[in-house]
């Protein structure tokens, strides 16, 4: 298993708590907390343009 590095939960109000991470190998990780065996990964510019997207409102449409 990977040596993942977790950040604290970020809790939205009232919704799930998410997880990122990063490895020693450059990946970046998102996890439901509690359920960090299971996250999503991708490279950490990938999850870097996820982030940014959603904070300028291109997920906006799917809320």
């Amino acid at each position: 298993m990977t040596d993942i590095t977790w950040e604290d939960p970020f809790c939205g109000e009232g919704s799930s708590c998410f997880r990122l991470g990063t490895d020693a190998d450059g990946n970046g990780y998102i996890a439901v907390a509690g359920q960090e065996e299971n996250p999503v990964t991708d490279s950490l510019d990938a999850l870097r343009t996820l982030i940014t997207d959603i904070k300028a409102g291109k997920a906006d449409h799917l809320l």
